[in-house]
């Protein structure tokens, strides 16, 4: 009888062992998965406007949100929050700079779009003679003249385990230098991303070149087996972003995938799988290949989300939508120029809201509340520390200052406001075209009111947005009080980040600060 208890007791002890190890290895699973990095996609659209959609931003829906179909960026809206008052640079390459390193253009210096090695690509107007920018690029060395040094985000997930992606358009750095190669940033891999701001041709049957040009530097590279067939360029790197995510996905590794679009700049080549029903729509020849390049970049995002959804991974996996600055208005658009962003001012080049208020949501399952709004500040340097936040990355080290904020208070629902903070845009270069808002200049933003300071004439232009987001009315001469508190804090911060500024071309005498104008001193009596 002894030795039966004995043996009972010994099967007890078993069991209850069993049932312990199994918890604790469930609970292991369960604390494992809980704190499981999430994937990541950023996607970036080129030159796409704040009204380049058919989800409207605005409080009311617009002739142009009636007019561009984006069913998947509605879907998106309707999962995750909707950003009416993001922002991003008047051009391309300090966006994209802004976006890699958390710093402020003012504070980076690239201040202009980059392309060929020690070449600024637009020339000054003749009033001024433009600093020393860094017209190379942002690079992962201290080598390169004339760039800034940085420790990329990529890079920062790469060495915690993700996956990283990039697929598209780079245009970090300049032509001949490392960063002109997304793989020096960070990046796994890199398909189709190079030094060029745009694509020689979206067309497959062209190789996405342009047959008019002896240059090849605007070849898109890399994309080799699609040369000669019937396929448009955005087809082609979705496919093949998908691909690489599946390979990432299959080795269990969480990604990063930064799908930047050379959709929607010029070239305006329509897209053959939409053009047709715009131009039905009586719109402008122009117009309807505008919008066949919107409404397939839109599927783009569609076909993405259906992958996550294939392969059970949408819960897992945080969605980013952004564009890198406002749409082309001032050239190569059919209608009336300045006139594409309404009720936004001017368009891409130009610090009017057109210009730089951008088209942005989020997705983030399990942590944004679905079909929900924001009127909260964001600007694009913000997505450094936020991105890092997301992937559970802290106590990171950079080489450069990040003067990005984190938005993920504001994704989770915190009520967090963010509109008495005050946003910075420093643009001392010549863009090229001419119109509202265009030119070198510095501007701040703050609560309702926006301070614009022309540089070539030290003129002042004040609006308020919540009451004239068309920027129609310049209330700089007539309240005084407000024009001379905004320039005083814009100054502060352009001396603070040591901001370059031009030069006078008849004295050579440099740009004055904005606080320190003959203008403002008669304002300030």
């Amino acid at each position: 009888m002894k030795i039966y208890s004995k043996y009972f007791y010994l099967i007890l002890v078993l069991l209850f062992t069993n049932i312990f190890i199994a918890c604790k290895s469930s609970f292991n699973k369960f604390k494992k998965t809980a704190t499981t990095q999430p994937n990541i996609i950023l996607f970036m659209v080129d030159d796409m406007g704040w009204q380049d959609t058919s989800v409207p931003f605005w409080k009311e829906k617009t002739n142009f949100n009636k007019t561009y179909h984006t069913p998947n960026m509605e879907r998106l809206a309707s999962e995750g929050m909707k950003f009416t008052q993001a922002y991003a640079t008047p051009v391309c390459t300090p966006t994209r700079v802004s976006l890699i390193s958390g710093m402020n253009a003012a504070r980076h210096r690239v201040t202009n779009w980059t392309f060929k090695r020690g070449v600024s690509m637009v020339a000054p107007p003749k009033e001024l003679q433009m600093p020393l920018w860094n017209l190379n690029g942002a690079q992962p060395t201290d080598t390169i003249e004339r760039s800034v040094h940085i420790t990329p985000l990529p890079q920062l997930l790469k060495n915690k385990g993700y996956k990283t992606i990039h697929v598209g358009k780079a245009h970090f750095g300049a032509i001949g230098t490392p960063s002109a190669n997304p793989l020096t940033l960070g990046f796994d891999i890199n398909i189709g991303g190079h030094a060029a701001g745009q694509p020689g041709s979206y067309y497959g049957t062209d190789s996405f070149k342009n047959k008019r040009s002896k240059e090849k530097i605007w070849d898109v590279p890399g994309l080799e087996k699609y040369h000669g067939k019937d396929i448009f360029l955005t087809e082609v790197l979705t496919i093949e972003a998908i691909n690489a995510v599946d390979k990432a996905v299959n080795q269990k590794k969480p990604f990063y995938l930064y799908m930047s679009h050379y959709a929607v700049h010029t070239p305006l080549q329509g897209d053959p799988r939409y053009e047709s029903k715009y131009l039905a729509q009586g719109l402008h020849p122009t117009e309807a290949k505008y919008a066949s390049l919107i409404e397939g970049m839109d599927k783009s995002l569609g076909d993405l989300m259906d992958y996550l959804d294939k392969k059970g991974i949408a819960n897992n996996t945080i969605i980013l939508f952004m564009s890198d600055n406002g749409g082309l208005s001032a050239v190569a658009r059919g209608g009336t120029k300045h006139t594409h962003n309404k009720p936004l001012s001017s368009g891409k080049g130009a610090v009017h809201e057109g210009g730089i208020r951008e088209p942005m949501l989020v997705k983030w399952p399990g942590v944004t509340k679905e079909n929900s709004t924001t009127n909260s500040f964001v600007i694009i340097e913000d997505f450094f520390p936020t991105i890092l936040e997301m992937a559970h990355i802290s106590n990171y080290q950079t080489i450069q200052k990040v003067d990005g904020q984190s938005f993920t208070p504001i994704l989770k629902g915190n009520n967090l406001n963010t509109n008495s903070r005050a946003l910075f845009w420093h643009y001392p270069n010549n863009w090229g075209p001419t119109g509202p808002g265009i030119g070198a200049s510095s501007t701040v933003r703050k609560g309702n009111w926006k301070l614009i300071y022309y540089h070539i004439n030290q003129q002042f232009e004040l609006f308020n947005i919540k009451n004239d987001i068309g920027e129609t009315t310049n209330l700089a001469y007539k309240n005084n009080r407000k024009t001379v508190e905004l320039a005083k804090l814009l100054g502060n911060y352009l001396r603070s980040v040591n901001a370059q500024t031009p030069s006078y071309t008849k004295t050579g005498n440099k740009v004055p600060w904005p606080d320190n104008t003959i203008v403002l001193q008669k304002l300030n009596k």
